[in-house]
């Protein structure tokens, strides 16, 4: 081996290294969004199909709003992580103040949206049933907005400056706080009356003011406080982060035209049946649930090469990025060999239903497929904002999503006859479209 084979190797190593450092914590914290869908998920599931007709239906417009605000929130991660790299922690402290009055509007405004739930599924074409039981669902979940907006933000400041473990101890300790509550609210343990997927809904928004909170009193309570200057008044929250907003706005519209996209085709799947809804829920919670590792190590490589951007490496820019797609890659790939091999035993977490089960199997079993494509697409965007190249992954994201997902599958499901497996079907084909597009705009700029 030569010398600069051995320092490339070495290199590698320590990109892999720092990438699975950065990204195991964070990794648990995204999964842990999903790990409480799941359980409420299961929960509900296993009270009544109908109910969790309602819980899909509603975390449609749900996650779309989630989604979004991570997107927006976004450039408090990214701006943290080029200060960090330049030297400037002071900054690192001002881009999280300025963020939180920004989160907690974001919060008020999704808070606002989620009771307008009734009109909204009944332009989605759901039954009356279908949209007046998802909308009290929505309109609960509504109310633990502005605490997951605080939770979001303030994870993306600990996370730029490459301490995202106090995240993933809140998210740990959140999900078992939820998987309780959620079984008392929803079967009416502990002397508290049934509510089905409403009592879900409770769960979570509690839990998610809880977690939201905890991490700001952490944050401001921690050591070292005064090193990133956490506690300095900042007066221009507005007018003062304009750059930030910026980074953020490339990533939500993004992000929020991802997840609209995945509701339309929740939509659909309603308007073909409930137990197709049902499945669709079921068959995509064990899609995101993997997909949060993607998320996680998308979100340590956008730390490293926003890091590698401040210090004006392009060869280490381009070695985080590819680093980062074939860890992820990898990963994600052993999980789908276990979606293949074991669909049915894996339905049985979430329903004893036999004919629920019989439609969700085959979900998993091709969920597996989607998995590798769809992961790597999250990796290489967020490798493509950490170099400050915010609004082409955000026009990439609409041409696979809106242009190629949403038409496909309506073909699929409608003029096709595909039924919840053409949706399916068409996310597979909308996200290899898109990780091809993505890592052929990285590669063009790994260039330059």
């Amino acid at each position: 081996m030569t010398t600069a084979d051995a320092s490339t190797a070495l290199r590698l190593r320590t990109h892999v290294a720092e990438l699975l450092r950065l990204a195991a914590p964070v990794i648990v914290s995204r999964a842990g969004l999903m790990v409480m869908m799941a359980v409420d998920t299961a929960i509900v599931a296993r009270y009544s199909a109908q109910e969790l007709a309602y819980y899909g239906l509603a975390h449609l417009p749900a996650n779309i709003m989630v989604g979004t605000g991570v997107g927006l929130l976004m450039g408090t991660v990214m701006l943290t992580a080029h200060a960090l790299g330049a030297g400037n922690e002071a900054e690192c402290g001002r881009a999280w103040r300025r963020s939180m009055p920004y989160a907690l509007l974001l919060g008020l405004i999704f808070a606002l949206v989620s009771l307008l739930g009734v009109p909204l599924f009944r332009l989605g074409g759901q039954t009356e049933d279908l949209a007046q039981g998802g909308a009290a669902v929505l309109a609960v979940l509504g109310l633990g907005a502005p605490g997951m907006m605080l939770y979001i933000t303030t994870g993306f400041f600990l996370e730029g400056i490459k301490r995202p473990m106090p995240g993933m101890v809140a998210m740990v300790l959140g999900n078992l706080a939820n998987a309780l509550l959620a079984w008392m609210l929803v079967w009416g343990q502990g002397g508290f009356p049934a509510l089905g997927a409403v009592g879900s809904a409770w769960a979570t928004t509690l839990v998610r003011w809880g977690m939201g909170l905890g991490l700001v009193a952490y944050v401001w309570w921690m050591q070292d406080h005064a090193r990133w200057q956490v506690r300095v008044p900042v007066a221009d929250w507005w007018s003062g982060a304009g750059k930030q907003r910026h980074l953020g706005y490339a990533a939500g519209l993004s992000i929020g035209v991802e997840s609209g996209a995945f509701a339309a085709l929740g939509l659909f799947a309603g308007m073909v049946s409930p137990l197709a809804l049902g499945s669709y829920t079921v068959g995509l919670n064990l899609i995101a649930l993997p997909f949060m590792a993607a998320v996680g190590l998308g979100s340590a490589t956008g730390v490293r090469v926003g890091v590698a951007f401040g210090r004006g490496d392009r060869e280490d820019m381009a070695m985080a990025g590819w680093t980062g797609l074939a860890v992820t890659s990898a990963l994600l790939a052993v999980v789908g060999v276990l979606y293949r091999l074991l669909p049915d035993q894996i339905g049985t977490i979430y329903t004893t239903d036999p004919e629920l089960l019989a439609s969700v199997a085959p979900l998993i079993a091709f969920g597996a497929w989607i998995l590798i494509a769809d992961g790597g697409q999250t990796v290489m965007a967020n490798a493509l904002r950490g170099r400050h190249d915010s609004w082409m992954p955000t026009a990439l994201h609409f041409v696979s999503y809106a242009v190629v997902m949403i038409p496909v599958s309506a073909l699929l499901v409608f003029g096709l006859d595909r039924g919840a497996r053409g949706l399916f079907e068409g996310i597979l084909i909308a996200s290899v479209v898109s990780v091809s597009v993505l890592s052929l705009r990285f590669a063009h700029l790994s260039r330059r």
